[in-house]
C-alpha cells in the first residue's frame, strides 16, 4: 500500500508504541523525526532503524510540558513532516492525584502539552493544505471513573480537541486520527494483569495506527471489541453507575 506521507514527526518517540511506528514506518522508507526528553535513548534508537531499514532519521529533544518552547522547537527542526503521531503521555496516579497537585502533572502533559504543540502544527498544515495527525487518547476518556479519572479527563479532553480539529482541518485536506486503545503491553501497566483478550500487542497496533493515517480514519478503537465495551459503559444510567466499582 503506498503512503500519502513521506515524513513522520513522532513526539513521544520512546514510547513503547511509537518506537513500533517508528520501525514500521521506516520499513515503508517513510523518513522520520523522533522527538522525546531522553535523547540518549532517541540516539540508540536512531542508530538501530538506520542500521536495519536505511531511511532517513533525525532525533530532536522535546519535552510536553515546556509549552514556551514548543514554537521554537517546530520551527528549528530540520525537516518539517507531513504527518505527526503525538504518543507522550503519563499515567499517574490515581490516589495520589486526590491527595496533592500531581494531579496536575497529569493534565499539563496528557492534555495541555499535547494541545499545545498539536495546535502549532495544524497551522502549518493547514496553510500547506495537507497534512496527518493522529493522537493517542484512550477508552478511559469514554467516561469518568473513580479508578483513573484524572487521566481520563485528560483524555477525554484529547479526543474532544481532536473531534474538533478534525472537523477545523477538513477543508484544508488534513486529516485527524484518534486513536482510542485500551490495554496495550506497554511499560505503562507493567505489573497489572490484563486480560488477553482485552490487551493489545503494540507491533499490531502501531501497524493500525500507520494505516488508520493513510486511510484518513478518523478514530480507531484497538482491539475493536473496545468500541462495544464503551458503548454498554457509556450506557449505564448515572444513578446506576456513580454506585459501581470501576
Amino acid at each position: 500500500m503506498p503512503y500519502k506521507f513521506k515524513h513522520l514527526l513522532i513526539l513521544g518517540a520512546n514510547s513503547d508504541i511509537a518506537e513500533q511506528v517508528a520501525y514500521h514506518a521506516a520499513k515503508e522508507k517513510i523518513s522520520l523525526t523522533l522527538c522525546s526528553r531522553n535523547i540518549d535513548k532517541l540516539m540508540a534508537l536512531q542508530s538501530d532503524i538506520v542500521a536495519k531499514h536505511e531511511t532517513k532519521v533525525y532525533i530532536s529533544q522535546f519535552d510536553a510540558d515546556k509549552i514556551d518552547g514548543h514554537k521554537n522547537f517546530y520551527e528549528s527542526l530540520t525537516e518539517k513532516p507531513d504527518a505527526v503521531l503525538c504518543s507522550f503521555g503519563i499515567l499517574g496516579e490515581q490516589e495520589k492525584a486526590e491527595k496533592d497537585d500531581s494531579w496536575q502533572n497529569i493534565i499539563q502533559t496528557n492534555f495541555i502539552g499535547a494541545v499545545s504543540i498539536l495546535n502549532i502544527i495544524a497551522n502549518d498544515f493547514e496553510q500547506r493544505k495537507h497534512g496527518f495527525i493522529a493522537g493517542i487518547s484512550s477508552v478511559a476518556g469514554e467516561r469518568g471513573r473513580q479508578s483513573n479519572y484524572f487521566y481520563g479527563a485528560a483524555k477525554a479532553g484529547l479526543t474532544t480537541y481532536l473531534s474538533g480539529l478534525r472537523n477545523r482541518l477538513y477543508p484544508h485536506k488534513v486529516s485527524v486520527l484518534t486513536v482510542k486503545p485500551g490495554f496495550v503491553k506497554t511499560k505503562m501497566i507493567d505489573g497489572l494483569k490484563t486480560p488477553e483478550l482485552l490487551t493489545a500487542n503494540p507491533s499490531k497496533l502501531a501497524k493500525a495506527i500507520l494505516k488508520g493515517m493513510n486511510k484518513g480514519k478518523n478514530n480507531i478503537y484497538y482491539k475493536p471489541i473496545w468500541f462495544l465495551i464503551m458503548s454498554i459503559i457509556k450506557s449505564i444510567p448515572e444513578f446506576i453507575f456513580k454506585k459501581l466499582k470501576l
